[in-house]
């Protein structure tokens, strides 16, 4: 994964220095002298096994500076001793920037206050994505490789055994003994050791599945969204969903959202896309279908136009910036 080129900001000082002190406990060097200079707001990460945050937080209020965590906030699964030490840490901030309303609702009941709570989500290269997305159209990508006008079914990231990509290939071959034909473009690189090619040979889906590779080009990406009739990642979801949902394409995952990145809040159930119950193959299929089915698919065109109007409203660069400012 690349690194921004933050040192091209405007406005960029220097680069906090990371040192592992008892693993998961850590600091930043540089990152409490900030606190003695001549800033009045600070935002920074929300990890409380930063011993340097804590004391940021602590010095910034003696000095009566602003301190906002950019955190995930609450999972849903945390127990004691990490419930009170969430508290603790969030509590000495001036607010916390949150990546959705679930986290935000979880802390509501936890006690913290509602003008503390500020939703940010999560964007990509939003305006880059606008510009292609005007440009595309409906094109015979997947008609021309796979050979037929099968609906097909896309997942774009690591090829990762937590993203339980298993399921998804078990379920193609339930559709199949079914007589619902569907295609897959697998876009990414294997990784922890994953090895698909050998499920999709035993369950007879090699002419059916398309192993793609990496690819770190936009408008290829577009193009393969923009054709394919659902986006299909059966574990956590994070920025597919966003990725997904820029070109118009709906989002199926898991619905077990203690186990959920952020952004699986971007899909709409019925209307940018669907949840089925985690782990359960049977009922993977069975959203599947629905998805590409005849019916649903002469509605593409208005489920792009909802797709695109999450990202529009909340999911893009403009809208956060938007919220900060607010904020400070």
């Amino acid at each position: 994964m690349k690194l921004i080129k933050y040192t091209s900001l405007r406005g960029f000082q220097k680069t906090l220095t990371f040192l592992p002190l008892v693993p998961p406990v850590h600091w930043l060097r540089g990152e409490l002298s900030l606190a003695f200079r001549q800033y009045d707001d600070f935002i920074v990460t929300g990890d409380p096994y930063c011993l340097s945050t804590w004391l940021l937080m602590v010095v910034a209020k003696l000095r009566r500076k602003k301190v906002f965590l950019w955190t995930h906030g609450w999972y849903g699964d945390e127990r004691f001793p990490k419930t009170w030490v969430k508290r603790l840490f969030f509590g000495l901030s001036h607010g916390l920037l949150l990546y959705g309303d679930y986290a935000r609702n979880l802390l509501l009941k936890e006690g913290l206050k509602p003008e503390e709570l500020h939703c940010v989500y999560n964007s990509l290269d939003y305006d880059k994505q606008v510009e292609i997305r005007k440009k595309l159209c409906e094109t015979t990508i997947y008609e021309r490789h796979f050979g037929n006008k099968a609906p097909t079914l896309i997942y774009v990231g690591r090829l990762q055994t937590v993203k339980r990509l298993d399921l998804l290939i078990q379920a193609m071959a339930i559709l199949r003994e079914n007589g619902e034909f569907c295609n897959l473009v697998l876009v990414g690189k294997s990784a922890d050791g994953v090895n698909l090619r050998s499920l999709v040979e035993d369950n007879g889906l090699s002419e059916a599945v398309w192993f793609y590779g990496p690819c770190y080009d936009e408008e290829i990406l577009a193009e393969l969204f923009y054709n394919a009739a659902v986006c299909v990642s059966p574990g956590n979801v994070g920025l597919t969903a966003l990725h997904a949902l820029s070109y118009g394409t709906p989002v199926i995952t898991h619905d077990n959202y203690v186990h959920q990145m952020p952004e699986f809040e971007a899909i709409q159930d019925g209307r940018t896309g669907a949840f089925f119950h985690e782990g359960d193959v049977k009922h993977l299929a069975d959203v599947i279908s629905a998805w590409i089915s005849p019916a649903q698919l002469k509605q593409r065109e208005e489920v792009r136009k909802a797709a695109y109007r999450v990202i529009d409203e909340r999911y893009n660069p403009h809208y956060q910036l938007r919220v900060i400012k607010s904020v400070l």
